[in-house]
């Protein structure tokens, strides 16, 4: 026996039904269990198996049920042996099936020593178990999932600023409310009414991609919903989507500064447009397009810097308000850290800073925050909100007494009675730190004035 060739001793009968697409025998299915359900795995889906490989002769090689656990894989995406992306993508959960693989779907030539030997024909008995829709969030919070139809044609995906063109059916409780051809830019498409989610999908999908998407409300209308559509608040959406063309917007490395410059005046007006019709969502994304384009950049003029940080600054200090208002406060924070880079001292980083802080009950960061606008300008908003945070301390302090008084009786005798809220005197403070009002000399950005300091507005330069 030559090396490379397999032993002569055949204990595995050749049977099964030919599954792959070319239909030359390569990869033979047998079900030896029907699945429990209809649906089966498709492109992008997370599957959990059980698995057995033997060779020919009997020998068992690998077995994911010797180790007692699942093994998992994204299916479609070249993480297993062709044979294995074939085979699963017919599979029904529940199912149990052998499948037998020539070399050229499984190790080929060069085997997978020492157990898998140069071109070995391969046996394996899988049992699909679970099947999970490709999350397609930044957090992995389930919010959009995407199920792969068709694949699509190339590697090449949309940006955001990209031109596109889709077909697209959207759908509530079954029923649809939304089918239409329709060509919009990525980050302007709540104009046409796609949802954020979508768009977000839409930077994943190739060319002549057929997709299912699933939005949860966060990434679809919202607590708001979409009365032109009959979509009441917090609905789960599905949408069928085809992405038909698209032609993609300029990187940042494929534009010189003077373009960046320019083109980051542009979107930070159509943020601060968003922003006025509480369109937050939309706002971030044009206020991050300029720290993109931006934030890297070196060698550059005085002028030139002066001008690019002063851009950078109102973004970061508009995503921090954005952010606040959709109460994703720790992203406030950090966008506030990246204004205090720019500026030390900058009132409304400071503010906006101590504002996140107080909703996430980091009282004391948030006090310092505020007191330190207090030693630097005459801002009454501030010395409330000192207040504010003065009381939570408190109150948070005698709460604590009252746990340890509990668990230590006889050691404790203090008077542990919270201090009661002023209703007026919070709703007052409240009024104050979020007045948001149109800045002239601004542009339009949004800001507080309660102050009456010029420190509050953005720079008209900005």
């Amino acid at each position: 026996m030559t090396a490379g060739e397999e032993k002569t001793e055949q204990q595995i009968p050749i049977e099964g039904e030919d599954i792959t697409p070319k239909k030359d025998g390569g990869v033979l299915k047998l079900v030896k269990r029907e699945g429990t359900v209809d649906d089966i795995p498709m492109t992008g889906d997370k599957v959990s198996v059980h698995y057995t490989g033997i060779l020919l002769d009997g020998t068992k090689f690998d077995s994911s049920r010797d180790r007692d656990d699942y093994f998992t894989f994204d299916l479609g995406k070249g993480e297993v042996i062709k044979a294995w992306d074939i085979a699963v993508a017919t599979m029904k959960a529940g199912e149990v099936c052998q499948i037998i693989c020539k070399p050229e779907y499984a190790y080929g030539s060069a085997g997978s020593p020492p157990k898998i030997q140069p071109n070995a024909t391969l046996v394996f008995e899988i049992e699909l178990f679970e099947i999970k829709a490709e999350d397609l969030t930044e957090d992995e919070d389930g919010g959009i999932t995407r199920r792969i139809r068709k694949k699509g044609e190339s590697y090449s995906k949309p940006n955001e600023g990209a031109s596109v063109e889709v077909h697209l059916e959207g759908k509530y409780q079954g029923t649809v409310f939304d089918s239409r051809d329709i060509s919009f830019i990525i980050g302007e498409g709540e104009e046409v009414d796609i949802p954020v989610g979508i768009e977000k999908a839409l930077q994943e999908m190739e060319k002549g991609e057929e997709a299912i998407i699933l939005l949860k409300p966060k990434y679809g209308f919202g607590e708001e919903g979409k009365p032109k559509f009959h979509i009441p608040s917090n609905a789960n959406l599905v949408y069928e989507v085809v992405l038909k063309n698209f032609e993609k917007a300029k990187e940042s490395w494929e534009m010189n500064i003077d373009e960046k410059l320019e083109q980051s005046a542009i979107v930070k007006e159509k943020g601060t447009a968003h922003f006025k019709c509480g369109k937050y969502n939309q706002a971030t994304i044009q206020y991050k397009k300029i720290v993109s384009w931006l934030e890297h950049e070196s060698g550059l003029s005085e002028e030139l810097l002066q001008q690019s940080n002063a851009l950078r600054l109102a973004a970061h200090l508009n995503l921090a308000m954005c952010y606040i208002k959709m109460d994703e406060n720790l992203q406030a924070v950090e966008n506030c850290e990246k204004a205090l880079e720019l500026d030390a001292n900058n009132e409304k980083a400071l503010f906006r800073m101590g504002e996140a802080r107080l909703a996430l009950n980091d009282y004391e960061l948030a006090k310092a925050n505020f007191q330190k606008i207090v030693q630097l300008y005459p801002n009454k908003a501030a010395k409330m909100q000192i207040g504010i945070c003065q009381k939570k301390i408190k109150e948070q302090l005698d709460r604590e007494k009252k746990i340890y008084a509990k668990m230590f009786p006889k050691f404790t005798s203090t008077d542990t009675k919270e201090v009661p809220k002023t209703k007026s005197e919070k709703d007052t403070a409240v009024e104050e730190e979020n007045k948001e009002n149109l800045d002239e000399g601004g542009k339009g950005e949004p800001m507080e004035t309660d102050t009456n300091h010029k420190s509050q507005e953005l720079d008209a330069s900005a």
